[in-house]
């Protein structure tokens, strides 16, 4: 078969678009819902219930500004990149890369962390069984959904979302008859009862676990290719989203942090069930439903994910940047396979060299969690200037939806990342050295590899035009 003709490039390269409003306010919130279930109360430990909600809601104004202006791209560049596709544009192929890049690392190191949670999970339930064991089934089975089909992919997500948010709202109407804000208050800044300067590096500490909060809700812009009206749909499902996470969010802290001592949960993986121990009871059925349902958290941000580490993976193929093999869909299914096999390899292989790779004293997967993060946050610094810079240099291009408060959202967005990036680095200058380097190589590679980008060129360019 000719690689040129164009109806071959055709049929390995279109997404199918099935994807609704709904679903894909699914995909929004359940790509981050787990990080209202745990890590964020970690950032009490350094600032105090007080000092962390100022931290969240700095993040939580950056991420809303950041979604208000991301959208603009989104839906001026409906491309299941995503950032990488925004950059190109603004930046030709090098911005395209590093942005490209950063996306890859947030959403293939994310999963692995959250599979080792699901399998911790149900070693809880079923201590006979191994938690390795379990997130490898996690990859096998949501992986398995993912090639059968986005729209059975989209809608398992949404029905999973759902029960975590109920979950979520559950949990927040147990506690209240025990709610206290002198609890909550207690220590509030760093310890202390009153707000001093002395409360501020705590705050600063703190960031990280704001961010997880929020993290990845950005992965709706893969699935945009995959949208029915990507114009109209992913403006409402984006800016729902950040709202229900805000709400969400500073709900399930409140309630948490008032529940009792919460000293006590500044430093545990689970502290929404052991908040309501506090107030019901160890042995309450109510503890033991969240328990159960908490599951459904972990599952729809795992699911969600994949499906957003895939789409990178294949607009990176299909584009010439990684090798073309991974930008063929499944003949059937018109999912990509090889780019949701490939993301999976690379994280079964992260779960089982947990123990034996060690960085700083931390294993593996604490480690690619803040590489996690620092993709991110660099992918969030060169998407605003993408906007900047597409504003200026293609003014005639189609915006179905405009950052509102031009230029003072996206403006405000990019400082707030910068001020993320700069407190991410203070703190973990080994792991962000590590996040160089894995960009170096890539970039290396890329230098090795145009004769792909050409080639992706010409076969697009046919695509387009096969007169």
């Amino acid at each position: 078969m000719n690689p040129l003709d164009p109806s071959h490039h055709s049929g390995t390269h279109v997404l199918k678009p099935v994807l609704s409003t709904l679903q894909l306010w699914g995909i929004a919130v359940g790509l981050v819902i787990s990080g209202e279930y745990f890590g964020w109360s970690f950032g009490w430990a350094s600032a105090g219930t007080l000092g962390f909600t100022v931290t969240s809601l700095f993040i939580a104004a950056m991420y809303a500004t950041f979604i208000f202006s991301f959208t603009e791209l989104t839906t001026s560049i409906p491309h299941a990149g995503g950032p990488f596709a925004y950059s190109k544009r603004a930046f030709g192929p090098v911005g395209g890369y590093l942005a490209g890049a950063a996306t890859l690392i947030e959403f293939v190191f994310a999963p692995p962390a959250i599979s080792l949670a699901i399998g911790a999970y149900l070693n809880v339930q079923f201590p006979a069984l191994d938690p390795k064991l379990a997130a490898l089934g996690a990859y096998v089975v949501f992986m398995t959904l993912n090639i059968i089909g986005v729209q059975i992919a989209a809608t398992f997500e949404l029905a999973v979302t759902l029960l975590a948010i109920f979950e979520l709202l559950v949990f927040m109407g147990v506690v209240s008859p025990g709610f206290s804000m002198a609890n909550f208050t207690k220590g509030g800044w760093s310890g202390q009862d009153g707000f001093s300067l002395a409360a501020i590096p705590g705050m600063f500490a703190a960031i990280p676990f704001a961010i997880w909060f929020f993290l990845a809700i950005e992965g709706v812009a893969m699935a945009a290719e995959e949208a029915k009206d990507p114009k109209r749909s992913i403006p409402i499902a984006y800016i729902a989203g950040i709202l229900t996470l805000v709400v969400l969010a500073i709900g399930v802290m409140v309630f948490a942090g008032g529940a009792g001592d919460w000293t006590k949960l500044s430093n545990i993986n689970d502290p929404l069930p052991q908040a309501m121990k506090m107030i019901v009871g160890e042995n309450s059925g109510w503890l033991h439903m969240l328990v159960w349902l908490g599951l459904f958290g972990l599952v729809a941000s795992f699911h969600g994910i994949i499906l957003g580490y895939s789409r990178q993976i294949y607009a990176l193929s299909r584009e010439g940047y990684l090798p073309p093999f991974f930008a063929k869909l499944h003949p059937r299914f018109k999912t990509p396979h090889r780019a949701i096999l490939a993301g999976g390899v690379i994280g079964i292989a992260a779960i089982y060299s947990d123990e034996l790779i060690k960085i700083g004293g931390n294993t593996l997967t604490a480690n690619i969690v803040t590489m996690s993060v620092f993709g991110a946050i660099l992918m969030y610094i060169i998407s605003m200037l993408s906007l900047f810079q597409l504003r200026r240099t293609a003014p005639e291009m189609v915006r179905p939806f405009k950052a509102p408060f031009y230029p003072y959202f996206p403006a405000f967005a990019l400082v707030g990342a910068g001020v993320c990036m700069a407190t991410m680095i203070y703190y973990n200058p080994l792991i962000f050295g590590l996040f160089l380097g894995f960009l170096a190589i890539g970039y290396g590679y890329f230098l090795m590899t145009s004769h792909h980008r050409s080639k992706a060129i010409a076969l697009n360019n046919l695509a387009a035009d096969p007169t």
